[in-house]
């Protein structure tokens, strides 16, 4: 029996050693092949259709989800199997099974920026009541496009609440009978919206102190004559002759009065003739990207303020359609925004090459203007320096308060005919407390309609109206008579309603977190307009009406006085909004000079 057992010990000694590399071959295999599946469980989406079921989605940017069955949540809230058929990018479908449970959510990551949605979301049944938690405060920004859908948020809450660690970026997809749009919310959101007040402190602390980027290498005359205009600027005397009420709407009238001043004596801009049609030197002045090409046609059209020759300039344009490069290179198939910014970088190197300005400053006395929504992300980089005057300022990404200036955004639909309808209803008349109406881009305005579409007679919130011209015609009338319009993001952080509701002279109320509103630099936003958070929505209503009517009526006076900077003439009047756009480009340039 001994001899037996010894026998058989040392004939599995040698199996056991025989199979030890085959053991090694299908670890190995096993390792390399979860390294690679990785990529394709990056991010993790929760989506609840109309019966309250719960759906998980493997998404990431090469990755296309086709078809999914939804499968529920249990009574311990961990959503169970799902089979969901994926098209990978070599076109091979696979079919997958998911378990994800509570202590799992902290491996979801935020959904990457790539696609825009494109339907509506008509009405998501809540009880339109309840307010979101503190913890879940709706995404300031990021995911501008999933694929959607939501039915109620307290299921969701359930489900996430079996969570105790920190969670990242959850994007909650609703449905409602194929109409998708995509709503994102961000549980113990760690970076909170920027407020007004923190931006003031910002634009303060910028004119104290500027970058070392942005001093100029080489002193120069006009370098003087910057350092002057901003020493009287600092200093201007007190005006007495402004009335109160138009006084109230500036940070500081005799600042802006005097700068004006000097605006209009001093500075010379030049515009580099580089660059060919229809990038450069053209665009369009019609539709929601119309103030690049107005500024664009009235400043090349202008003899007061530019010059030609270069070495007389204290400001040099970039005189390029952010809109246009997006359209002729989509048309030739070089549609990303790395190609657009391939496209500027080119163009900055002919500029460079060709003259010595760019990098005597490294651009700092350089200037562009463009409302396209990827302007920001194409001139980031190779730009960087430059003063950029964009409608989509959004403080929390890459705009710099006391570099950049915002852009209004002038939704123009007759070139001919800028100055009609201007005006509303006095206060007295006007019935609705609030209004809003508009197609469902972005996050945010799903939310806004689900909140309070239907729920209140003076809360007038409505999805997108007519087209036509008696679609419009409402739109217009609806602002007249409305005491606040509700100014709410799409896609980005910029609309077109905030310069809107001032020409229908109605008090703007701006809904889009780390938004920077035109002008900042010179206008106290907070004497004429309203600001409120996002994750504020479900108290909109209360906080609108909190305000005290006389407050209300003060405001109201102020948007008709400063109405007169939010409009195009063919032929530049003063202070109008071709001359304040230059002149926050001039003020911020002004302000970053200083003595070596």
């Amino acid at each position: 029996m001994e001899v037996a057992a010894i026998i058989f010990h040392r004939l599995c000694h040698v199996e056991i050693r025989r199979l030890l590399p085959i053991i090694g071959t299908v670890v190995a295999v096993v390792v390399v092949f979860q390294c690679f599946a990785l990529p394709y469980r990056r991010s993790m989406y929760l989506s609840v259709d109309m019966r309250g079921s719960a759906v998980v989605m493997v998404y990431n940017a090469t990755t296309i989800i086709n078809n999914s069955r939804t499968t529920k949540i249990d009574g311990n809230g961990a959503v169970m199997g799902l089979k969901m058929d994926v098209t990978k990018p070599d076109h091979s479908s696979t079919q997958e099974e998911e378990m994800i449970k509570p202590g799992q959510w902290e491996q979801m990551e935020k959904a990457e920026d790539k696609y825009k949605m494109n339907n509506h979301l008509k009405s998501i049944p809540t009880d339109g009541k309840g307010d979101l938690d503190a913890n879940l405060s709706i995404i300031a920004s990021s995911v501008a496009a999933n694929i959607l859908l939501v039915d109620n948020v307290k299921q969701v809450r359930k489900a996430l609440s079996k969570n105790t660690e920190p969670l990242k970026t959850v994007s909650i997809i609703m449905n409602n009978n194929s109409t998708a749009t995509s709503i994102s919310v961000m549980k113990r959101m760690k970076i909170q919206p920027t407020s007004v007040s923190q931006m003031n402190s910002l634009l303060l602390r910028s004119l104290v102190t500027s970058s070392h980027s942005m001093r100029s290498r080489l002193s120069s005359m006009l370098d003087h004559e910057l350092l002057s205009a901003k020493h009287d600027i600092q200093n201007a005397p007190v005006v007495r002759n402004t009335p109160e009420e138009y006084a109230s709407i500036f940070r500081n009238v005799s600042m802006f009065k005097r700068s004006y001043e000097l605006m209009e004596r001093i500075l010379k801009v030049y515009i580099y003739r580089e660059g060919e049609k229809p990038i450069f030197h053209q665009s369009k002045t019609r539709g929601i990207y119309a103030s690049e090409g107005w500024f664009m046609k009235l400043i090349e059209g202008n003899r007061k303020f530019t010059v030609k020759n270069p070495r007389k300039a204290h400001l040099f344009y970039l005189p390029f359609s952010s809109q246009m490069l997006r359209t002729v290179l989509s048309e030739q198939d070089l549609h990303n925004q790395k190609e657009l910014e391939i496209h500027l970088k080119k163009y900055l190197d002919l500029i460079a090459r060709k003259y010595n300005f760019w990098n005597r400053t490294g651009g700092a006395d350089h200037f562009l203007v463009a409302c396209h929504d990827w302007a920001p992300k194409i001139t980031r980089r190779y730009m960087k320096n430059c003063i950029r005057s964009l409608c989509n300022a959004n403080i929390a990404k890459d705009f710099k308060i006391g570099k950049d200036t915002t852009l209004p955004v002038t939704y123009v639909h007759s070139a001919q005919a800028t100055l009609e309808d201007l005006g509303g209803k006095p206060p007295s008349e006007r019935p609705i407390l609030a209004f809003f109406a508009g197609s469902m881009h972005g996050y945010l305005r799903p939310m806004l309609l689900k909140f309070w579409e239907n729920k209140e007679a003076d809360m007038k919130i409505f999805g997108p109206l007519p087209r036509d011209l008696e679609g419009k015609k409402m739109y217009r009338e609806y602002m007249k008579n409305s005491k606040y319009c509700i100014c709410a993001r799409g896609y980005e952080v910029h609309t077109p309603r905030v310069v809107e509701a001032i020409l229908n002279e109605c008090v703007p109320v701006i809904l889009s977190d780390n938004y920077v509103p035109p002008f900042f630099e010179v206008f106290d936003w907070e004497a004429f307009s309203v600001f409120v958070q996002e994750r504020e929505i479900p108290n909109l209503r209360n906080i609108l009406l909190s305000i005290p009517e006389e407050k209300y009526r003060m405001m109201q006076l102020r948007i008709k006085l400063v109405q007169q900077h939010f409009l195009w003439h063919k032929k530049p009047v003063k202070y109008d909004l071709f001359h304040m756009i230059l002149h926050a480009v001039w003020y911020n340039r002004v302000f970053q000079i200083r003595a070596r």
